[in-house]
């Protein structure tokens, strides 16, 4: 009994030995995980000067509310609501009659001014000779002397009175005293207009619309950078879009910078002239303006999707010469396109990876393929700002 237990045992083990030896040799080997596949670039060296962008609206630097400066009857209008005017230019006429009569009146009361005078000084000069030969007193010349100078004086008031009779009549013509585009009058012939009053509605306005003013508010260390970098400021060249336009399509140059940083935001107004020959732009129209805010500098850049953040730091992450993954904290400049610039933490002969960043780690070994850091000019995002559609759409015969 004792012997078969033993081989039964001993034949159980031997089975189960070759089991295991079976399993093991039928146990493929773990194959190993490959190293992780990445694009590698040199940073981009470009020239670049940084720019600020603003939003703001167009102003005319010339706003001017025609009234008129005598009372009348408005008799005949000589332009068309909208109509672009220029300097001198010809707007209402008044009914003058009033005006040439008065006018006519001073004329006349100074033409018998002139003729009192020279009266008077005829009198004066026949009292002087009698004068000289003790013909009469020294009273009586006196007496010609002071008729001579209430004469002049009354000929000065009469003249005065005519030429204030001629202005009045030259206001009955109200023209255009500047150039630039009317709005819709308020007036029409008939209307009784009062004059040499700022009370009440104008005439017209009249708005000037080349070139325009762009003002807007920078904050007060954009203004210390402005003032630290030559060629910023006033005379500083900028650029304007329209809110539909995705292009800056409009050039001009800042002309005032305000004396003094208010002092609840903190900001400072600053103006640029924007030329616009063809009246495109209107008063009011909202557009955007960018500023150059440094002189052109040499700058490194790498695409803004290689760029990774941890916590407050902004990481990119290099290969080494053992293709081995080391992380690099930068200091980042503004954003140009696609591209980011890149302040300091990178050379120019640094390997970044720009594609392939997907877990990984430094220190780990990964494969590189060469890649290159492209431009992609980014178009502003100008659909918001688009024209809505029209309420219907209608064949056409």
């Amino acid at each position: 009994m004792p012997y078969r237990l033993a081989a039964l045992c001993g034949a159980f083990f031997a089975s189960f030995a070759l089991a295991a030896c079976s399993a093991g040799e039928a146990e493929p080997v773990a194959a190993q995980q490959p190293m992780p596949n990445v694009e590698i670039a040199a940073p981009l060296v470009q020239e670049v000067a940084d720019w600020d962008e603003f939003t703001g609206r167009f102003e005319s630097p010339q706003h001017v509310s025609i009234r008129a400066r005598v009372s009348g009857y408005l008799e005949t209008v000589h332009v068309r609501d909208g109509q672009t005017v220029e300097a001198g230019d010809l707007l209402f006429t008044l009914d003058r009659r009033p005006y040439e009569a008065a006018y006519d009146a001073a004329r006349g009361r100074a033409a018998m001014a002139q003729a009192n005078a020279r009266q008077a000084q005829a009198d004066l000069q026949r009292a002087e000779e009698l004068r000289g030969v003790d013909a009469i007193s020294q009273e009586s010349l006196e007496q010609a002397q002071t008729a001579l100078a209430n004469a002049r004086a009354s000929l000065a008031t009469a003249q005065a009175d005519a030429e204030a009779a001629r202005l009045n009549l030259e206001f009955t013509e109200i023209r255009a005293p500047i150039s630039g585009q009317l709005s819709a009058r308020t007036s029409d012939p008939g209307d009784l207009v009062q004059g040499s009053t700022a009370q009440g509605d104008p005439l017209i306005t009249i708005v000037s619309s080349d070139p325009l003013y762009f003002p807007f508010y920078a904050s007060e260390s954009v203004l210390l950078r402005y003032q630290r970098s030559s060629g910023t400021g006033e005379g500083a060249p900028v650029e304007v879009r329209l809110q539909d336009e995705a292009d800056y399509s409009r050039s001009g140059e800042i002309v005032f910078v305000d004396n003094q940083i208010q002092p609840g935001s903190g900001t400072i107004l600053m103006r640029a002239e924007i030329a616009n020959p063809d009246g495109f732009i209107r008063p009011g129209m909202i557009g955007t303006i960018r500023v150059r805010g440094s002189d052109p500098y040499e700058a490194l850049l790498v695409p803004r999707t290689a760029i990774l953040s941890d916590a407050t730091r902004r990481l990119v992450y290099v290969v080494d010469a053992e293709n081995k993954v080391s992380v690099r904290s930068v200091v980042l400049g503004p954003t140009s396109d696609n591209l980011q610039v890149v302040q300091s933490g990178l050379n120019r002969s640094d390997r970044v990876i720009i594609a392939g960043l997907q877990g990984l780690r430094p220190g780990m070994s990964v494969t590189t393929h060469s890649g290159s850091i492209t431009r992609d000019v980014q178009p502003a995002d100008v659909t918001a700002a688009l024209n809505r559609p029209a309420g219907t759409a209608r064949v056409t015969d």
